[in-house]
């Protein structure tokens, strides 16, 4: 009894000395602000006065007032941009400062104590950090291994440890509301606590609660291609996203501005949008393939990712082979012998000759194409050639020029001062007629070169593209598209591009790894993706993005495999583990409601029971609520027959913004998405294969609540 007494005492002890450690760091952060606010202002008022003195020195010199703007805006905005992020980052940690301690000893100097938080703040008269940025490389121990010995990766090399105590902090509005200490790992408490919120908030408090397994691959080298293959709910986007900021941190004047994030489609894009801003991180490109490649294209659009997940999913076998070619290795094979055979005989040579001169022969055009320029892009090949004759014409035109004017001095000058009156005439106009005929033989002798003019890569695609089912371009084509551009034309970014990340990047073929690669020339990417989520066929015996390694050069390329769910319940894991024939899902054990799953026999009873559980779900407070169905046809057929009982928006394009409380969403747009509660609406109209992979992916989104409906085809109302 006395032991559990002194416990609860000690307890209470370490609880009243962390409340007066965040008191103090608070305060320390408030002080923070309101000196970051003065240096703000006294930037401004340094700026505004040596504006003025430097204007009236220099009035009458307006080169000199001009280039001093242009020097003192890009001055106030660097420093308005430092402190206006630094002010933000400190604004966030006065509600919240930390969320973890770690207590450790580093060789002889003693034990040393670290207070870990979203940001990092060392006070100007401090060399002590008051909190660590979770990004720094010390951090590493709060989330790897458990107590005793360990280490860290520092700039000098690896730095033994050994850990004597981790605790965690949930912090609210300022105030400790809870405190767990840790003997193992990251302590399952506040896992649990995260785990079991609603969706909205869940991805900006991950920081807290990420594995050791997720920080080994956020933390993996900058110049390291990460794929990571995890089954639903395991981290994946969370991980991506994470590992952006942790770049961005420790090699911030590298990779600033430098990184891209392709992601599935808009919904998912706008699901992510606040992640990296809560992080504290602005200016990361965040697209789609789909919109990055239209605007390189200069293309209005393609069938969409929509109609092809439609088309497919209506069982037509062969537009599912042509799927299967053309986003498989075979595919890139055609199209790389397509482009050698363009090398070798798209463009022919010939003698050029202008006023009886050889201005090129056919043997040094084709020495120019075969061997001299032949490292170029072919269609950069021909115009460099068309420059070079251009050029030498230009000489030829130059130099008869100058033999008529000339003969024109040398006739003008054979003429005394009375007979050039009579004749001054004739000479000038027959000076101009020759020079006419000289530009007229060359605009047709340049006209004989147009078989030098490169034609449009995307008209050459729809010929190659003639030969298929699907005659129109559409998202699949975009990868070949760009790669052609590539290969032909030599098209690169504009903008430098050294990081890619790729969510949801099971769907990728072959080719968009390759034209994305190809197209930004980045050093590294971070591609994440669930090969169980792969709805559409394959050729090969693998997808693609664990295939990188094989097909793209100049990577140093890291796979990790995820096989642990921290999203779902187990009830919810366990059920959509049935629908794996390969790799399960191991469940976090975090328990909950039973998976219900029953049968409707006709309409009425599916918009009862869709009802029933709608409300049942509402009534338990959670916020997001989605109805999935297996294709678009069904999420309308759905829609009319709730519709009497249950309001619903459905979500029947990729660039809708979804805030609704209750929606209906196709199967392919659900990808990468997560839901507060799930029903899901199983009409089970194709193969086995396809349907379980289909439900795998519908049943996953779930993160509290499921319900499955198994229904006959539903009938139009």
């Amino acid at each position: 009894m006395s032991n559990e007494i002194n416990e609860e005492i000690k307890k209470q002890l370490e609880i009243s000395i962390e409340e007066g450690k965040l008191s103090d760091t608070i305060r320390i952060i408030n002080e923070e602000i309101l000196k970051y606010i003065e240096k703000r202002k006294g930037i401004s008022e340094y700026i505004l006065d040596y504006r003025k003195k430097f204007i009236e020195e220099y009035r009458d010199d307006e080169d000199k007032v001009i280039e001093y703007f242009d020097h003192e805006r890009y001055v106030k905005e660097e420093a308005f941009k430092t402190i206006d992020r630094r002010l933000k980052e400190l604004n966030i940690l006065k509600v919240s400062p930390y969320f973890g301690r770690v207590d450790f000893r580093e060789g002889d100097f003693g034990v040393e104590q670290i207070y870990i938080g979203r940001f990092g703040v060392t006070p100007e008269e401090s060399f002590e950090p008051l909190i660590v940025d979770w990004r720094a490389p010390i951090s590493s121990i709060f989330y790897n291994g458990g107590i005793g010995e360990g280490y860290y990766e520092a700039p000098k090399g690896k730095v033994e440890v050994s850990v004597l105590q981790k605790r965690q902090f949930i912090i609210k509005k300022g105030k400790l509301e809870g405190l767990f200490d840790s003997a193992v790992d990251v302590k399952d408490d506040i896992l649990q606590m995260m785990l079991s919120k609603n969706s909205s908030d869940k991805l900006k408090d991950i920081i807290m609660t990420i594995q050791k397994e997720q920080d080994d691959i956020i933390r993996q080298s900058r110049t390291e291609t990460v794929v990571v293959d995890g089954v639903a709910g395991s981290g994946k986007t969370t991980i991506a996203l994470h590992r952006v900021a942790y770049l961005l941190y420790n090699y911030r004047k590298i990779l600033e501005d430098k990184v891209l994030i392709l992601g599935p489609n808009n919904i998912f894009m706008e699901y992510i949008s606040t992640v990296l801003p809560s992080l504290g991180e602005s200016g990361v490109l965040q697209t789609t393939f789909k919109d990055f490649v239209l605007d390189i294209l200069d293309i209005d659009n393609v069938i969409s990712l929509k109609d092809i997940m439609e088309r497919f999913l209506t069982g037509d076998k062969n537009y599912e082979e042509e799927i299967s070619y053309k986003t498989s290795i075979e595919y890139k094979h055609f199209l790389d012998e397509y482009v050698d055979k363009l090398n070798k005989a798209y463009f022919s040579s010939k003698n050029i000759e202008f006023r009886k001169r050889k201005v090129i022969s056919s043997e040094e055009m084709e020495k120019m194409f075969s061997h001299e320029f032949y490292m170029l892009p072919l269609f950069r090949r021909c115009k460099k050639v068309k420059r070079i004759i251009f050029s030498r014409l230009k000489d030829v035109r130059d130099e008869e020029f100058r033999r008529i004017q000339k003969e024109y001095d040398e006739e003008k000058a054979s003429y005394s001062k009375d007979e050039l009156i009579f004749h001054i005439n004739n000479l000038d106009f027959n000076r101009k007629l020759k020079i006419r005929e000289l530009i007229q033989e060359l605009i047709e002798i340049k006209k004989t070169l147009e078989f030098l003019n490169p034609p449009d890569v995307i008209s050459l695609y729809e010929e190659i593209n003639s030969g298929f089912i699907s005659k129109e371009l559409t998202e699949i084509d975009l990868g070949a598209l760009l790669y052609l551009k590539v290969k032909l034309e030599g098209i690169k970014s504009p903008r430098e591009v050294k990081h890619i990340v790729i969510d949801e990047a099971q769907d990728y073929s072959l080719m968009q790894f390759i034209a994305i690669k190809e197209y930004t020339r980045a050093v590294s990417m971070t591609i994440v993706g669930d090969s169980n989520q792969r709805i559409l066929p394959m050729k090969d015996n693998k997808p693609p993005m664990l295939a990188v390694d094989e097909f793209i050069s100049n990577f140093n390329t890291k796979e990790f495999t995820l096989n642990k769910s921290y999203r779902s319940t187990r009830e919810i894991m366990e059920y959509s583990n049935k629908f794996l024939k390969a790799q399960s899902i191991v469940p976090l054990v975090r328990s909950g409601d039973s998976v219900v799953e029953v049968e409707a026999q006709n309409n009425e009873e599916l918009s009862k029971l869709i009802e029933t559980y709608v409300d049942t779900m509402k009534n338990k407070e959670l916020e997001n609520v989605a109805i999935i169905t297996r294709d678009l046809e069904d999420a309308y057929k759905i829609k009319s027959i709730i519709s009497n009982n249950v309001s619903a928006k459905v979500i029947d394009r990729e660039n809708v913004v979804h805030r609704d409380s209750l929606i209906i969403i196709p199967s392919y747009f659900a990808k990468g998405l997560e839901f507060d509660g799930v029903v899901v609406v199983n009409t089970g109209k194709q193969e086995l294969i396809t349907e379980d992979k289909l439900m795998y992916v519908m049943c996953t989104r779930a993160l509290h609540n499921l319900f499955v409906i198994k229904t006959s085809e539903l009938v139009d109302q």
